[in-house]
């Protein structure tokens, strides 16, 4: 059995002792010292065993702490997404797809941020020195402060950082790095938990701000162990396709900010330019409508966004017919195919569904599915409803309609854009007059009645 080592504490100074006594030998209190239990049971090396640590401070929930200082990198998209700029001593994990743009965007980032005053670091485990400075000129950051150095030992670049004492640090990328007190290959499981972990906490002993860029695997999601996506502050995803001009960084977690905010880029010769109207983006041409092309108010994050849903229904050769969803969630697109046929017998049998978000964006929120059911309708009946319209609302399995959540937002962007009309749920309550035509709609059938009458079999 495991021998239990009892602690003996003088009450009046804190001294430990080894055995009782009636006088404390520290501060000479008499009857002072009094028997404790040991901090945890168990066999010596196991367990914390009888040695007691500090007295940690405590406050309580009515404290009053300053505000969190934060550092703007003069990039709007790339600050909205951080939650209103850098925080000192936060851990930042950027992925995205190889060549999507994360290494052109964190450069650039690092070149505002110099000019802002800060000092900023490069760090790069994947690209030659050579390689970077051609970025840069070919982006025109050739004149911004930014120190660059190319190395892969996480003792080194660690040393460096301690000397340097730099605001941001950005170490490109994490699969990169090894440690040499792990006995792995560089983007192992455990070289990637140690560097990650190693990194963070210099950032929040030292009070550098510290991006790192992760890889993702084939389906999307940072390669490497999920504990590194706990350990930091916040996550980024780049999304978008190479072969397309635009970029979303979505925020899937952020301790200082909203979490699902978007920042829309361009990709350009120049780098990455931010889009300061993203809902004129994602809309296509629309002077002249098309049936199957429906405009949906949804919220991104904080912002309200205007997204054109485009449908194309087709007769099908084959005994199962297809179900293409592009930036939608296809199992809720069988759902709303469901609900259409059982609560407004509109049937989808023997014909090829085809569902596109425009732009490269991914929706959701499930306040899309009036905007799909409509775009479905519209594209089978090859009828489109008028330009100036915008759909919103979540289909319940009854065919009912539920209100859904700013619903103000949404009508005050669209109004911007020129539209005047919005079909939305009857049960959704507006604050203000938003100077638009909305005709409330209690279920989906309701909506198909209004909107494209008896539907022909």
């Amino acid at each position: 059995m495991a021998k239990t080592t009892l602690a003996y504490t003088c009450s009046n100074c804190g001294a430990s002792h080894k055995k009782w006594a009636g006088r404390c030998e520290t501060c000479g209190e008499w009857n002072s010292i009094q028997e404790e239990a040991p901090l945890a049971a168990g066999p010596k090396g196991k367990t914390l065993g009888a040695n007691k640590g500090r007295k940690i401070p405590l406050g309580d929930l009515s404290t009053v702490d300053a505000p969190l200082p934060r550092g703007l990198s003069g990039i709007q998209e790339l600050d909205r997404v951080l939650g209103g700029g850098l925080v000192p001593s936060s851990a930042i994990l950027v992925g995205g797809d190889p060549g999507i743009g994360k290494s052109t965007l964190l450069l650039q980032a690092a070149a505002s941020f110099a000019r802002n005053g800060q000092k900023a670091i490069y760090i790069s485990g994947e690209e030659a020195s050579s390689q970077i400075r051609m970025r840069a000129q070919r982006l025109e950051l050739t004149d911004a402060p930014v120190r660059l150095a190319t190395e892969t030992n996480l003792r080194d670049i660690l040393t460096t950082l301690e000397e340097e004492r730099p605001d941001i640090a950005i170490i490109d990328s994490i699969q990169t790095m090894w440690s040499d007190h792990v006995d792995s290959a560089p983007g192992s499981v455990s070289q990637v938990r140690a560097t990650a972990h190693e990194l963070t906490t210099f950032a929040k002993r030292r009070g550098v701000s510290v991006i790192l860029v992760g890889h993702v695997t084939k389906e999307g999601q940072i390669a490497g162990p999920r504990v590194v996506e706990h350990m930091v502050d916040t996550v980024l995803y780049f999304e978008g396709e190479r072969g397309h001009q635009f970029r979303i960084l979505r925020a899937v977690k952020n301790r200082y900010g909203p979490a699902d905010e978007i920042g829309v880029f361009e990709m350009t010769g120049m780098g990455l330019q931010q889009v300061t109207n993203p809902s004129a983006l994602f809309l296509g041409e629309r002077d002249n409508p098309a049936a199957g092309s429906i405009v949906f108010a949804g919220i991104e994050g904080s912002r309200p966004l205007l997204v054109e849903i485009q449908a194309l229904v087709a007769q099908s050769s084959l005994a199962t017919p297809r179900r293409a969803v592009v930036g939608w969630d296809s199992a809720r697109l069988s759902m709303i195919l469901a609900v259409l046929e059982s609560r407004c017998g509109i049937s989808f049998a023997g014909l090829d569904v085809y569902l596109n978000i425009a732009g490269g964006l991914r929706i959701s929120e499930p306040a899309a599915d009036l905007a799909v059911a409509a775009a479905l309708i519209s594209a089978r009946q090859d009828r489109a409803l008028p330009k100036d319209t915008v759909v919103f609302g979540e289909i319940s399995l009854s065919g009912a309609l539920r209100p859904i959540s700013q619903a103000e937002n949404r009508l005050k962007e669209a109004t911007k854009l020129g539209f005047s009309n919005a079909y939305a749920p009857s049960r959704m309550k507006l604050a203000s007059e938003s100077g638009m035509n909305v005709q409330k709609i209690e279920d989906i059938a309701q909506f198909v009645e209004n909107c494209f009458g008896t539907i022909e079999q």
